[in-house]
């Protein structure tokens, strides 16, 4: 079986894929004049700006962020950074980097399409994301239903629940000295109480929990790379250097090559960021505003926030410390770089961090399968696939780490094809919002 999911991975994530992916981010790049750059500061204001509460939506476009970044800053800032660079070398960093880069304009372009794409459902929360900027904006029913199919798949096998659980139950295992059996329950639990409220109850649970455990987990990577000040310069030549040539093998690692460094870095960062994915703007949907360009910029620092700052940090200690090198995979890699540079304290912050981002992953991935679900089913489908959810949740702790890894690499690649497929065809109109807004914006600006 394993062998077999391998083969299917090789070949949904081959260049195809990874052409698709990279080559949509570097369009709009250059269409939208490096936006990801030169509206990053705007980006960022709005962020914290106050919505208008006679603006349409059902959470705030922080709470609303705070919902995609829930789903998105989980293992794959932790284990996966680990994964691509075991697999890949330093050099799937620096590839990781490139993608987040080029996703941040397609994230951007999500983020856009969901707000004017979005309708109101039978119990009168917006629905929006893929499927309906496929289904109204392509005219294509046959695509918006595939790429709901793969969205609830994601959220039951893949990003939403056992990388999820796994990583959670080993952590706690190793911190708390609690069985997998005890973990799964409480786990269980804790997550049938939180997703039973819907996406106000989610939002509220990611707006406390999420900046909480970034900010601590950055100010702990940090403290790491200042008492390695010294190294940073050669890790981060070696992660340039490793992505253009074969990293050599030592220790426990068996050697990479270009393919493989471009392959691993690529594939995790999707896994991290989620840009290309889809899932962002089915958070990006419920926002309360009017201005689809606006809430686009907002999604744009979830890919930021996530890869460029949180998996760099994970990343360049993983180099640093030399810790890529040893035979350990996954969370007890991560840790073992945290352990070398903060000893005890080092080991606390990666197993709490795996604890509280892979809770929020998940809280924010069943929101994500309930909206494909109520596209597919309709509100009469969502209990359900709650129920499901849930059951997949308690059973999650008993499967094994590398089939968990291979099935959700699967999936993502699967959810991503309608997604970016929808992102070129409809090209022409977020380009054209794009330029009438900050026309518009500029307008303003100049008759002050």
């Amino acid at each position: 079986m394993l062998e077999l999911l391998n083969k299917i991975d090789s070949i949904i994530w081959g260049p195809p894929l990874l052409i698709l992916l990279m080559g949509t981010g570097i369009y709009l790049t250059v269409k939208l004049n490096l936006l990801q750059i030169l509206k990053l500061p705007l980006a960022l204001k709005y962020i914290f700006m106050k919505n208008n509460d006679k603006e349409e939506g059902d959470v705030s476009s922080f709470a609303a962020l705070c919902t995609a970044l829930s789903a998105t800053v989980g293992t794959g800032n932790i284990v996966g950074v680990a994964t691509a660079i075991k697999l890949g070398g330093p050099g799937a960093m620096f590839w990781m980097w490139l993608a987040a880069f080029f996703g941040m304009a397609t994230k951007y372009a999500e983020g856009l399409l969901a707000v004017k794409y979005r309708k109101i459902d039978e119990n009168g929360q917006m629905s929006g994301g893929p499927m309906y900027y496929i289904q109204n904006g392509l005219n294509n029913k046959v695509l918006a239903k595939m790429f709901a199919i793969f969205g609830i798949a994601v959220a039951f096998f893949g990003i939403g629940t056992f990388a999820q659980v796994n990583a959670i139950t080993t952590a706690s295992t190793i911190l708390f000295k609690v069985s997998p059996t005890v973990v799964g329950i409480i786990l269980t639990i804790l997550v049938a109480l939180v997703t039973l409220g819907g996406i106000k109850s989610i939002s509220k649970v990611a707006e406390i929990v999420v900046p909480v455990m970034a900010i601590l987990y950055v100010l702990g990577s940090l403290i790491v790379i200042i008492m390695n000040f010294d190294k940073v310069p050669g890790a981060i030549g070696l992660i340039f250097k490793s992505a253009f040539t074969k990293t050599a093998a030592f220790g426990g690692f068996a050697g990479s090559t270009l393919i493989l460094a471009l392959r691993s870095g690529v594939a995790r960062g999707v896994f991290s960021n989620e840009s290309g994915l889809g899932s962002a703007p089915i958070a990006a949907a419920a926002a309360k505003t009017n201005s689809a360009v606006r809430q686009g910029l907002i999604s744009m620092t979830g890919t930021f926030f996530d890869t460029i700052i949180i998996c760099s940090m994970t990343g360049l200690i993983l180099v640093l410390t030399g810790a890529w090198t040893s035979k350990l995979k996954g969370a007890e890699l991560t840790r073992y770089a945290f352990s070398i540079g903060l000893n005890n304290f080092g080991e606390i912050v990666v197993l709490l961090g795996l604890i509280f981002f892979a809770f929020t992953t998940i809280i924010g991935w069943n929101y994500y399968g309930e909206r494909c679900t109520e596209y597919l089913f309709g509100v009469k489908g969502i209990k359900g696939y709650k129920y499901i959810f849930i059951i997949l949740i308690a059973i999650g702790p008993y499967l094994k780490l590398d089939l968990i890894w291979i099935l959700a690499d699967i999936v993502n690649g699967l959810m991503a094809i309608p997604n970016l497929i929808a992102i070129l065809g409809l090209r022409k109109i977020i380009i054209n919002e794009t330029n009438m807004y900050f026309n518009n914006l500029k307008y303003s600006y100049v008759n002050k």
